[in-house]
């Protein structure tokens, strides 16, 4: 059972130390000027290198009137570079297929390169990890770093006689070996890329979501450089339902060019009760593969666990997912307007994603040598007057864990959350977005959306006191929005990573978008089933409404 056992937090001083991290994508128009989910990887071998993504609209048309869909086969998959630490952030820019004048065409993206090349189009969900770069020898850090960056992709043809692949989305991986000529943009950086790989076994039915990737990183590893994707593999997507659905994992041992994929627990009609999904997935120092994702039981369909998978061959085979947090509390009230529940307020952010686990091991890399495999994990769980952030951990390898604990600061409504741990186990970090106004049962009161980064110290007893590092500026999130512009939006995860000296983080951020009355008042009609016209957002919201970003940062040890 999920305790509730609040661990002080104290408030840093100074004001926040963080940064815009897609740099390159501008304040208005809407939807250019939307961003979300991200996503964040460190070197392991050269630790001041940071890769991150997001989804990116940054090559979208503006809205054409009220209308401000995504724009048919421009790509989502932003990609921004750090190599002084997280200090300062780049994001290149490439060609391919744009819409950034308002007309679909070969021009300037700020997104995944060689995608339009190859008939197909980044959608979003990043995920990002290095690994070895492989050689004649094998994987070996002497041959340099490989950079993954998995995504959801799809067809650049809405004709299946010309589909590159079958279904409605796929889990599509890009490989770089030259992160810092990929960083330069142009033709020689869109050169620093591979193809993309399509990982996903597809049917004409197949909708492929919610992946992650990782890249064996520890030299003493028996599985050195193998790389895994798992995502949750739905089907029956024309019948307007995806299900039946489970979880699926893809293993590659050649760098990312090939792919077996395997499945981790059995299948099941999502109407019944909802399988393995939202997976994070991560190696230790010897090489085992573990896999986390949230279920409901088998028993009655109704409650939540955050279950975990291992295997012992490099993901060949995979243990059958056994409970290890739960039952859990998904915080949301549902809305009848997008269908699923919100957290923050009617016409509000959706919250049944947000609470999966997530988790991070020190294994040591990038040797291995000095790993202590302990396993951290943070989830998000309780009522919707007060959803908490939960930190639990494992020093046997998941066998059994700590007592879950809340670890949020005082007032703030947990949203979002990931962990991470420094490769010798000495220092944990967590990641949070959270609200810190009640729950709002209209769309005229303000509402407030913070990113927070805490850090503590690992002892022999364990896992301390966590404290803040940064508390990001507040933003009011209703001036986030969807594309059909009838909720807010913010996407389904927030990141972390840690080095042996600083800790890393990215999260959605609103604090640069503008509330829109008129749409405001547009979404309150929605919800009362009230007739009424949409909003012209290029006419009737300032300039900024939209405006969502990811901040972030590196910040140091401060107890080195």
């Amino acid at each position: 059972m999920v305790g509730v056992l609040v661990a002080a937090s104290t408030i840093a001083s100074a004001g926040p130390s963080d940064t815009r991290i897609n740099v390159g994508s501008p304040t208005a128009p809407f939807p250019q000027n939307k961003q979300n989910e991200p996503a964040i990887a460190v070197d392991a071998h050269s630790p001041n290198v940071l890769v991150a993504g997001s989804n990116d609209e940054i090559d979208v048309a503006p809205c054409n009137g009220h209308s401000c869909p995504f724009t048919q086969g421009v790509g989502t998959s932003g990609v921004y570079f750090s190599f002084d630490s997280g200090k300062t952030w780049t994001q290149p820019t490439y060609t391919g297929w744009s819409a950034r004048g308002g007309t679909p065409g070969v021009g300037p993206i700020g997104t995944l390169p060689l995608y339009f090349e190859h008939g197909l189009v980044s959608d979003g969900d990043p995920a990002v990890a290095f690994g070895p770069r492989p050689g004649p020898g094998g994987f070996s850090w002497s041959n340099g770093s490989r950079l993954y960056y998995a995504n959801l992709t799809s067809n650049f043809t809405a004709t299946k006689d010309n589909e590159t692949f079958r279904g409605f989305e796929a889990v599509g991986v890009s490989r770089s070996d030259d992160v810092l000529t990929a960083a330069a943009g142009g033709t020689a950086g869109k050169n620093a890329w591979m193809p993309p790989v399509i990982v996903s076994q597809q049917s004409t039915t197949t909708f492929s979501d919610k992946e992650q990737v990782w890249a064996d990183n520890a030299s003493s590893s028996q599985f050195f450089g193998t790389v895994y994707v798992c995502w949750g593999d739905f089907v029956g997507q024309e019948k307007g339902h995806a299900a039946p659905a489970g979880l699926q994992v893809a293993v590659s041992r050649d760098g990312g060019s090939t792919w077996s994929e395997h499945p981790v627990g059995a299948s099941s009609n999502n109407n019944q009760r909802n399988p393995l999904d939202g997976c994070t997935i991560r190696t230790d120092s010897s090489g085992n593969a573990y896999i986390f994702g949230r279920a409901t039981s088998a028993s009655d369909g109704k409650q939540f666990f955050d279950m975990m998978s291992v295997s012992s061959d490099g993901g060949t085979s995979w243990s059958s997912p056994r409970p290890v947090i739960g039952p859990v509390v998904q915080p949301g009230a549902f809305d009848p307007v997008q269908g699923r529940p919100v957290i923050d307020g009617i016409a509000g952010a959706r919250s049944d994603l947000a609470p999966a686990a997530s988790v991070d091991i020190a294994n040591g890399a990038p040797s291995g040598g000095d790993a202590t495999n302990r396993i951290v994990l943070s989830f998000v769980s309780g009522s919707l007057a007060a959803p908490d952030v939960f930190f639990t951990e494992s020093t046997n390898r998941g066998a059994t864990w700590a007592t879950p604990r809340a670890i949020e600061t005082a007032g703030d409504r947990g949203y979002y959350t990931a962990p991470a741990i420094s490769p010798n186990g000495t220092d944990v970090y967590v990641v949070y977005n959270a609200f810190t106004t009640p729950f709002r049962t209209n769309t005229t009161d303000p509402r407030t959306l913070v990113g927070v980064f805490l850090h503590a110290d690992v002892t022999g007893s364990g896992t301390g006191t966590f404290s803040e590092l940064n508390r990001g500026l507040p933003g009011d999130p209703r001036g986030a929005s969807a594309n059909a512009l009838t909720d807010e939006f913010l996407g389904d995860y927030v990141y972390a990573v840690a080095t042996r000296t600083y800790g890393a983080a990215v999260w959605n951020d609103a604090r640069n978008a503008a509330d829109c009355p008129a749409i405001d008042a547009y979404r309150a009609a929605l919800q009362a089933g009230t007739p009424a016209i949409k909003p012209s957002p290029l006419t009737d919201c300032p300039a900024a409404f939209g405006n969502s970003d990811i901040f972030g940062g590196a910040f140091l040890d401060p107890t080195p």
